[in-house]
């Protein structure tokens, strides 16, 4: 009998485009994109190979929300899009 009723196993893990989650999948899709608009298609691959490597080393034992809030800490506020938080130059806040 086949059971009805299907029970994930892994609640906690996160979503996969692939083999990718969705910011190793957007850290790969850019260089590869570029290879293929500058008709550099190895080159391209390269370095998505490469971007993988360091985001993958750099999110090694760090929670997967880690690379948007070092986003947000370190890239300008345009860049982002983020409007409803206060800019992450503001230390201290009135309220």
């Amino acid at each position: 009998m086949t059971d009805r009723h299907a029970i994930p196993r892994h609640l906690d893990d996160p979503e996969l485009i692939g083999f990718w989650t969705i910011d190793e999948f957007a850290g790969i899709i850019a260089p590869f994109t570029w290879g293929i608009l500058a008709q550099h298609i190895l080159i391209g691959i390269g370095l998505a190979v490469g971007a993988w490597f360091a985001l993958r080393k750099a999110k090694a034992g760090r929670s997967a929300s880690w690379v948007r809030h070092a986003a947000y800490w370190y890239l300008p506020p345009g860049l982002t899009g983020l409007k409803a938080t206060p800019p992450s130059h503001c230390r201290v806040l009135a309220g």
